[in-house]
């Protein structure tokens, strides 16, 4: 026992602390290694509040952690999920928790990753057949009776879905559709699970989700497949999956995006306490209708009660009301036949100033008033021709060769009736007719005389 224990002591002299065991490797690390260029894909990319950026630099066969510090990265837009990238940086290793790293000092794009390409060439393919137009999109029913979840049933975000669930709504009934999230092959167990969610067809509402990750890790939410079963569904479809800044295919796809598997929860499921609430103000609504009704009725039996009257009374107030009915009938139908006497008079006197003896009387004296309006125009037009012809007459008088004649003028014919004009038309011995004012003379011509 001795001898081990001297032993135990000797080996116990030689050891090194693991902090000093890490300090001597970033040590060497260090000291190996001068800043170097390295390039690679960005992954699980984090910035807390101190400024400093944590993150993996990764191909397609390894990775290594990097960190680059607020004073490095200040004036540097932050990389994205999936950017290939070339870091320049010195290798070290955090002593902490033994893990190697690098330190960077400066970064630069070269590019998208792989992945990144692949998720924005199927964003696009996607796209442009119409798969995230909003008339493809389901409405969420306003209060689901049935909520299907299909997650790894062993992961974070099936434990917070239920957690949300059964402080909100513990009644709300769930069907776990559990499925791989992660690996190759979750994209076809996915697949599985939503078309089994739509045999079943018990649920009016799924939540597709996982917990945050890299984008590698949700990769199987950004496959075709995936995207495909998600579109075709016949239930509406959140998208649950990372955390709110992780976006994938089968967010755009979907009916709803959620920022988070907790928050896809929330947004379906109803607030107890409000129906609690609700039902206890319908419940006061419910005792005040109550109470309203049965003092209305009170008030009316007691209003009945003041109308009800003895039977004796009753007939005689019918006996007076039937008396009276009476009298307003006497009085109406006599009224009645004495409208309809005017009306028979009026319309006598109508028919009689319509009647066809009466229409030949007034056409009679009509023709008659016509007749002297006649006589009197055919004398007063009568007596302006007279006066007009008398005019035309004197007019007339004024140039007829009578009038001539008369003053002592004579006119000379030859033997044709023509008048003699000149006096060199004629010869002597020719017979001409000398009309005067009263009576003609044959004469001969014994001489012409032209001056």
């Amino acid at each position: 026992m001795l001898n081990d224990k001297n032993h135990s002591n000797a080996r116990g002299a030689h050891a090194i602390s693991v902090s000093e065991l890490n300090r001597q490797a970033r040590t060497l690390l260090e000291r190996s290694f001068l800043t170097i260029q390295v390039e690679g894909e960005i992954s699980n990319f984090v910035k807390p509040s101190s400024g400093h950026w944590y993150f993996t630099l990764k191909d397609n066969k390894a990775q290594v952690r990097c960190a680059m510090f607020k004073n490095r990265n200040q004036f540097i837009p932050p990389p994205q999920q999936g950017d290939k990238v070339i870091v320049r940086a010195k290798v070290s290793l955090y002593e902490g928790r033994g893990d190697y790293q690098l330190i960077c000092d400066s970064m630069e794009s070269s590019g998208n990753g792989s992945l990144q390409i692949a998720f924005d060439e199927l964003k696009a393919k996607l796209k442009s057949e119409g798969l995230f137009e909003p008339q493809h999109k389901k409405t969420l029913p306003a209060h689901p009776s049935h909520i299907g979840i299909i997650t790894s049933a062993t992961g974070a975000a099936v434990h917070d879905i239920l957690t949300v669930l059964k402080r909100r709504f513990p009644g709300l009934p769930v069907t776990i559709y559990p499925t791989a999230v992660q690996g190759d092959e979750a994209p076809a167990q996915i697949c599985k699970a939503i078309l089994l969610a739509e045999i079943h067809n018990e649920c009016d509402v799924i939540i597709l989700g996982r917990g945050g990750g890299s984008l590698e890790d949700l990769w199987a939410f950004n496959t075709e497949p995936v995207a495909r079963a998600v579109f075709d569904c016949d239930i509406p479809i959140v998208s649950a999956v990372g955390h709110e800044v992780d976006i994938v295919i089968s967010d755009f796809i979907a009916d709803t995006r959620a920022p988070t598997p907790s928050a896809a929860a929330e947004m379906l499921s109803p607030d107890q306490q409000q129906f609690i609430s609700k039902l206890s103000q319908l419940k006061q609504r419910l005792v005040r209708q109550f109470q309203h009704r049965i003092a209305s009725s009170k008030q009316n039996v007691s209003y009945l009660n003041a109308r009800l009257k003895h039977p004796d009374q009753q007939l005689k107030e019918q006996s007076q009301r039937l008396d009276h009915l009476e009298l307003r009938f006497k009085s109406a139908i006599l009224s009645l036949i004495e409208s309809r006497k005017n009306r028979l008079q009026h319309s006598r006197h109508r028919l009689t100033a319509q009647s066809p003896q009466q229409s030949l009387v007034r056409k009679r004296e009509f023709i008659e008033s016509l007749k002297l309006r006649l006589i009197q125009i055919s004398r007063s037009q009568l007596q302006q021709q007279n006066l007009k012809l008398s005019a035309l007459a004197a007019q007339l008088n004024t140039v007829s060769p009578l009038a001539t004649l008369e003053r002592g003028y004579a006119i000379a014919k030859d033997a044709q009736n023509t008048i003699i004009l000149d006096a060199s038309t004629q010869k002597p011995g020719n017979l001409i007719e000398t009309q005067l004012h009263k009576g003609r003379l044959r004469c001969r011509v014994d001489e012409v005389i032209t001056e």
